[in-house]
């Protein structure tokens, strides 16, 4: 990410969202806590180095197992310190890493890769504050080219929880083969070219649409997944959370999500697969590409908004791809959701010390660069390693997903579930009312009256 004064402006305006959100939270115990309280501190009074086991929690996926792959040069460089990676699917994530605290075997490296986020961590003193360690080893953002800004995203009243290491931005897939198809100009990846509006992909959506009784023969224009189902209204500007909830330690004292203007942004949405008739059904969907899949890998959608994430596999797409801004919804301030992954050392941890020697060797530039390849296309957080990013995916001018990156940062907003509390009990609860809206067999206006009701029950466990 080359940052330029705007992009610090924006990633300023953001981290202050962050730490304002956060300043009425309680937080876990330091790391001097830690090692005065625990004897599994790593540093032994007869000065030499015990060896030590540490374990990184994560995802059972390849994008985020592939750092068993690093943990041998690691170990060699540090012969004092082993590393155990503990890995659980997704939708069990968040349930194992409780169970694991709550049996005194937590591990000592995570992030909120769950459905669960950083508020709620924090809110449940889960997390190590790592303020007393780093500065005890000296450590510096700049010397990993993360810039202070970024840092100060996991940052409560000056203490440090957490540590960046990826950086996703909302974007736009393309298949350069159907807009060809079609006779259309490629999108823009530059986002302050104000004629790449929502109407205008709506326009396009319509030329690339072909709909026939014959599954393979049907494609759709556009799917349009921008963030969680309960920031989505955010994209036209609509508020569903109150002003106060980045002031109130991520706990809105109001929620709108059965206000006319929530509603209306709701239907806009909707009325891409029910009225417009240019993006696909789930069921659809579904039948194409499974239960998980995505239909535009399977070549059956002519735009795909969703995470950078999506980038991840596009070196084996079947047909040629684009990336393109998210194109203007009317919300002057918002286009793109920003989703900065940390590493967090968890309170429990036996060996911080440890834990931070592993966190700075994955976030440095050799690594960094290596770990692009390695997961299959994780976006890091360090700058000078992004450059070797935006040069990752054939057949994509790596101009055009720097455009996109510092234009979606410009106009970037911290994902709510880094920010709302109980997050990962909001998260499911929108899935599951949502479902029959996305069925067709609800309104938006029927659900959302228990929708409103819900959250609030949620909000305030």
């Amino acid at each position: 990410m080359n940052k330029n004064r705007k992009t610090i402006a924006c990633l300023l305006a953001t981290t202050m969202l962050v730490v304002l959100a956060l300043s009425g939270c309680s937080g876990g115990k330091s790391a001097g806590n830690t090692l005065s309280e625990e004897n599994g501190g790593s540093t032994n009074s007869g000065g030499k180095a015990e060896t030590v086991t540490i374990t990184h929690y994560t995802i059972d996926s390849e994008d985020r197992t592939f750092v068993e792959k690093l943990i041998p040069d690691f170990e060699k460089q540090h012969p004092n310190i082993k590393v155990k990676v503990e890995k659980a699917p997704y939708e069990q994530f968040d349930s194992k890493l409780q169970t694991l605290i709550a049996g005194g075997k937590s591990p000592d490296v995570t992030s909120h890769w769950g459905y669960g986020g950083f508020a709620e961590y924090y809110n449940k003193g889960m997390l190590l504050d790592m303020t007393d360690l780093m500065k005890e080893d000296g450590f510096k953002a700049e010397d990993y080219n993360i810039p202070e800004n970024l840092m100060n995203i996991y940052k409560v009243k000056d203490h440090t929880y957490g540590i960046p290491v990826n950086m996703y931005v909302t974007l736009m897939l393309y298949n350069k083969d159907m807009f060809d198809a079609a006779s259309l100009s490629y999108p823009t990846s530059d986002y302050e070219d104000k004629s790449w509006t929502y109407d205008k992909m709506v326009e396009n959506a319509k030329k690339m649409t072909l709909v026939s009784d014959d599954i393979a023969k049907t494609q759709y224009g556009v799917d349009f997944t921008w963030s969680e189902r309960d920031m989505r209204p955010l994209y036209f500007g609509a508020e569903p959370y109150s002003e106060d909830t980045w002031t109130n330690g991520g706990v809105p004292s109001e929620t709108y999500f059965d206000s006319p203007e929530v509603i209306a942004a709701y239907n806009k949405l909707f009325d891409l697969v029910f009225k417009d008739k240019v993006s696909p059904s789930t069921e659809w969907s579904k039948s194409v590409a499974g239960q998980n899949g995505d239909p535009f890998v399977a070549g059956k959608i002519g735009m795909s908004i969703g995470g950078s994430w999506n980038l991840a596999g596009a070196n084996d797409f079947p047909f040629k791809i684009g990336v393109a801004a998210v194109p203007w919804g009317g919300n002057d301030k918002v286009r793109s959701t920003l989703y900065v992954d940390p590493l967090l050392i968890l309170k429990d941890s036996k060996h911080p010390k440890e834990a931070l020697e592993w966190i700075k060797y994955l976030i440095t530039t050799e690594v960094q660069e290596k770990s692009i390849d390695l997961s299959g296309g994780n976006p890091p957080v360090n700058t000078e390693a992004a450059e070797a990013y935006y040069k990752h995916f054939d057949g994509i001018d790596p101009q055009d997903i720097k455009n996109v990156y510092e234009g979606a940062v410009n106009y970037g907003f911290e994902s709510y579930n880094h920010l709302i509390t109980n997050y990962s009990q909001i998260n499911d609860m929108f899935i599951n009312e949502l479902q029959p809206v996305e069925t067709g067999h609800k309104t938006v206006e029927e659900v959302m009256t228990t929708i409103q009701k819900k959250v609030t029950e949620i909000i305030h466990r």
